[in-house]
């Protein structure tokens, strides 16, 4: 089914999030439909931009993303070190072709141009990424992977690529040469789910980095005893792991207190 479309007046933003450089969102909604809850999703229905969870889980494309970037690229490139996709939706959206598709033009383009992009999916890379063109050796590319329990992504992940599925896709990119990260964030607290966070790091330990981040906005987290000393102990596990391996890593603002 061709998804309907929307029309923005910019696409490229410089983003406030510690990790990141500029960034861009060329869908609304994301038919993931996450339930940690999805900070996105959340954002946008308070500001009226969307009404529903359903509305949000039909992903509508912006249809002039190309002929913006074709605008904004000569303003912004002295100022780009890298361009982020995405922060409220998801690039290689699971079984969404065409936000694939668009995704693909996206990434050529920026790279032609001679700008990096870093890409962050629940979905599956798609193996024709490996060959697009030679600026896109330096594009670095991450899933997010909180668990490798399957009921629990039915449950918080309902409409995303199964987990072994997507460390696959981004094992085959590792094999090819690119920068590989994992997003391991929002991570649960145990009344949510009991696993074990080293099984995850040893699952994708390929990878050139790793961030760790909390789960936020859901009160069942404040209901466990002592999560702030749970996220504690797991932030120093990750960064003991990622030392002995020479892996980079990255532990997000809040999930850590001293």
């Amino acid at each position: 089914m061709k998804l309907n479309s929307i029309k923005r007046r910019t696409l490229l933003y410089k983003s406030g999030v510690e990790y990141a450089d500029f960034c861009l969102n060329h869908v609304e909604g994301c038919s993931h439909g996450c339930k940690y809850p999805c900070y996105a999703y959340m954002m946008k229905k308070r500001c009226g931009v969307i009404k529903t969870y359903e509305e949000w889980r039909r992903p509508k494309i912006v249809s002039n993303a190309l002929e913006l970037l074709d605008r904004e690229i000569p303003k912004y490139k002295n100022r780009i070190k890298f361009v982020h996709l995405c922060f409220s939706t998801d690039p290689f959206m699971f079984n969404q072709k065409e936000v694939s598709e668009l995704s693909l033009k996206i990434i050529d383009k920026l790279n032609i141009n001679g700008i990096k992009c870093t890409v962050l999916t629940k979905g599956i890379y798609p193996i024709g990424l490996a060959k697009r063109n030679g600026c896109s050796i330096n594009n670095e590319y991450g899933i997010t992977l909180v668990s490798l329990n399957e009921n629990f992504r039915k449950k918080y992940e309902p409409n995303s690529a199964p987990f072994k599925v997507r460390i696959n896709s981004l094992r085959y990119l590792h094999e090819k040469g690119f920068k590989t990260w994992v997003s391991i964030e929002p991570y649960p607290t145990p009344n949510l789910i009991k696993q074990d966070l080293i099984k995850i790091l040893e699952t994708v330990s390929f990878v050139d980095k790793i961030i760790f981040g909390r789960l936020n906005y859901n009160s069942e987290i404040s209901e466990f005893k002592n999560n702030r000393e749970y996220y504690n102990s797991l932030s120093l596990s990750v960064i003991k792991y990622c030392k002995e391996r020479n892996i980079d890593y990255h532990i997000k603002h809040g999930t850590q207190y001293y």
